[in-house]
C-alpha cells in the first residue's frame, strides 16, 4: 500500500483543482509552481503562477519560498508529482495538483493567458 501512496500521491501531499482552489478562496497562501515549459504556460495557467520547468527547478530552488506552501502544477499532474517529490526531499513544504491544468480547467476555474 505504501507503494501505492508514493505513486499516486495519496498521501496528504496531492490536492485536487477543487481542493487547492479552496484553500486560495480560503486565504490560504500558496506559492503556484508551475513546472511546464514556456509554450504551454503562455497557452494558460493559474493567475500569480511562477514558471520554472522541471528541468530547471534543481538550478533555481533559491527562487522558492520557504515559509509557505508551494503547490506544483503541471499539464497534468506527472511532472508536477517528481517537482513535489523533490522540493519535499530538499526541505520544502510542498503540495502537487492531481490531475494539473486540465483538471484546473474541467473544473471551470479561471486560466491566464500569457506571460
Amino acid at each position: 500500500m505504501n507503494l501505492l501512496k508514493s505513486l499516486f500521491g495519496n498521501d496528504g501531499t496531492t490536492l485536487s483543482a477543487a481542493d487547492a482552489k479552496a484553500r486560495m478562496d480560503q486565504g490560504e497562501r500558496l506559492f503556484i509552481l508551475d513546472v511546464r515549459q514556456p509554450d504551454e504556460f503562455q497557452n494558460g495557467h493559474i493567475a500569480g503562477a511562477k514558471l520554472i520547468p522541471l528541468g530547471e527547478l534543481n538550478a533555481r530552488l533559491k527562487e522558492l519560498p520557504t515559509d509557505k506552501a508551494i503547490l506544483c502544477v503541471c499539464a497534468s499532474g506527472s511532472r508536477s508529482s517528481v517537482a513535489t517529490r523533490h522540493l519535499l526531499g530538499a526541505g520544502y513544504k510542498a503540495l502537487n495538483m492531481r490531475g494539473g491544468m486540465a483538471g484546473w480547467r474541467l473544473a471551470g476555474f479561471a486560466v491566464k493567458k500569457g506571460k
